[in-house]
């Protein structure tokens, strides 16, 4: 399968703690630019980005602001991905489904830092159990990450998510 001629938006999810290695994986598929646009918020997010409550704004806020426009999120997985508020607050986003925003794929990344141990965030867990979601190693080829990219791309019109889950209302305890 050759790479993909259609450049997907892709958000990149992430801990802050592991934003050296998402800017490498960037920067090793970045000069590769038919394959997607990185779309992401980054480590320098003020504490409350969002200050509620409720999940349905939660959710919708998140989308209008960060996930507005992009079409699948990769989550990169670290060692302490699993346990952020943000992650979780931007999955949930991902695969919900409403008139202004269409739910998105996604899929995960083990960031070479996790590799030996790796932990899903809960809700993308939830969703690679229903098949929505896959999981992945750090790709070897850019033929390999557009594979991966379309795989979770032509997910959001064929299969169901699970988005049933609580939001974090903090981030978990994590000790890598």
């Amino acid at each position: 399968m050759a790479v993909s001629q259609v450049r997907r938006k892709c958000f990149i999810s992430y801990h802050h703690q592991d934003e050296r290695e998402v800017r490498q994986f960037i920067q090793d598929f970045d000069h590769m630019r038919d394959i997607f646009i990185a779309r992401g918020i980054g480590a320098g997010m003020p504490g409350d980005v969002l200050d509620s409550n409720s999940r349905d704004y939660i959710m919708r806020r998140v989308r209008e602001l960060y996930l507005r426009d992009s079409t699948v999120t990769i989550v990169m997985i670290g060692q302490c991905t699993w346990a952020r508020r943000y992650v979780d607050w931007e999955i949930a986003s991902t695969l919900r489904d409403d008139v202004r925003n269409k739910r998105s794929g996604v899929f995960g990344i083990v960031l070479p830092s996790a590799a030996n141990a790796p932990k899903a965030p809960p809700r993308l867990e939830d969703n690679l159990a229903s098949g929505y979601a896959q999981w992945y190693h750090y790709p070897a080829s850019a033929t390999q990450l557009s594979r991966m990219i379309e795989t979770a791309y032509s997910a959001r019109e064929t299969v169901k998510p699970k988005n049933d889950r609580l939001l974090f209302s903090r981030n978990r305890e994590c000790r890598p």
